[in-house]
């Protein structure tokens, strides 16, 4: 039987590409009898956004859609049954409907598939069942419906082909690899580059699930999930800061700290809970990452007088109490925020949950604004 699926499998691999590496074109499917011209086409509407400055969409006669990602090139997404337009510039690629095989890498991406009941659309996954900490992805990989198809820079092609991947979700970690990038697009797979992690206001990362309602067909839905975060921060937006700092950090193995930029969206999230990042003044030109490292006696120098401590989970896992803050770094003890009780640590769930960043606003701001010490949180929790 093994045999028989080995024969298979290198079979259709051998049929999808001919001599020279070109790629069979799909058939058209249910065209109509007009095909379209996409340089006589005109949009119709555009989507509203209202946070998210990384992507638009257009929409035009036939249902059609163009999506247009900043630094990220241009898609078209076809409607179920209709034709490729004629004369498509070279530049965009097409993804058709319906999506049944996406290879979805990037992680931030999973979680808003789910709100919108889109998994079924999923296939294959760049992240192991283990490695997911957003419940229903780890269930359907469990039961199979979602298959591992390895990380970014070395997937399965073997899999991913026999399974009829209709499209690649990927981070900008795949621009680390541009081999892989241009071995997915040879095989005719379209490769979309989210770039969600570019967005400078948190609830702009929440909004790149109208782009991926554009794929399934939910935009309704979207919307109404859309607003419901938005109402959230909206809640807390238009009270006044409290003036109180706090530091967000972990600390490395090597005993660094790391902490995030002050443009970094985790600062801004204080700032719109009403706080105040107390590195208001970290920044590097050179580079686009949105975190730094500081030897141990830097950051007590800057944070010592912090209001609030909020240790970043997402690395090295999470911590409960106190003494296992202090096993990391004994001069944490003379901190003004640990004197005080007031040290949080997130969940591992955070990062990758990208429908919460409005709930996890709400949780700063009941940390800031609680007389006594809240202690019920969604995404964080604090150190006894």
């Amino acid at each position: 039987m093994k045999k028989i699926i080995c024969f298979f499998r290198t079979f259709l691999i051998s049929m999808l590409l001919l001599p020279g590496g070109a790629v069979l074109a799909p058939p058209t499917v249910g065209a109509a009898d007009t095909v379209p011209d996409f340089g006589s086409m005109e949009a119709e509407r555009s989507m509203e956004l209202l946070y998210a400055e990384q992507f638009s969409v257009d929409y035009y006669e036939g249902g059609y859609a163009l999506i247009t990602i900043k630094e990220g090139g241009r898609f078209l997404v076809v409607p179920d049954g209709l034709p490729v337009p004629e004369n498509l510039d070279a530049d965009i690629a097409v993804i058709r409907k319906p999506l049944q095989n996406i290879y979805l890498v990037a992680t931030s991406a999973m979680d808003l598939f789910c709100a919108l009941d889109g998994t079924d659309a999923i296939g294959l996954s760049g992240t192991d069942a283990s490695g997911w900490y957003v419940e229903k992805a780890r269930e359907e990989m469990e039961n199979g419906n979602i298959l591992y198809a390895g990380k970014y820079s070395a997937p399965d092609y073997e899999l991913i082909l026999s399974k009829g991947c209709d499209l690649a979700i990927e981070s900008t970690m795949i621009y680390h690899s541009p081999e892989v990038k241009e071995k997915l697009e040879s095989f005719g797979i379209p490769v979309l580059v989210e770039r969600s992690s570019y967005e400078t206001h948190p609830l702009g990362r929440t909004e790149w699930l109208k782009l991926y309602s554009v794929l399934l067909g939910k935009e309704e839905q979207a919307e109404e999930l859309f607003a419901e975060q938005a109402e959230k921060l909206e809640a807390v937006s238009s009270e006044e800061n409290t003036g109180k700092t706090v530091a967000f950090f972990y600390i490395s193995s090597n005993g660094y700290v790391n902490v995030r930029k002050s443009s970094d969206y985790v600062a801004k999230m204080i700032e719109l809970a009403g706080g105040k990042y107390i590195f208001d003044d970290l920044g590097d030109s050179e580079n686009a990452l949105s975190t730094m490292n500081m030897q141990m006696e830097e950051f007590y120098a800057k944070a010592k007088d912090a209001d609030y401590l909020i240790y970043n989970s997402t690395i090295d896992g999470e911590l409960y109490t106190l003494d296992e803050l202090f096993a990391k770094s004994n001069l944490l003890k003379d901190f003004k925020a640990v004197q005080n009780g007031n040290v949080y640590c997130t969940g591992k769930n955070l990062f990758q949950e990208t429908m919460g960043l409005g709930t996890m606003i709400a949780d700063i701001h009941t940390m800031l604004t609680s007389e006594t010490g809240a202690d019920e949180f969604t995404y964080m929790h604090r150190l006894k």
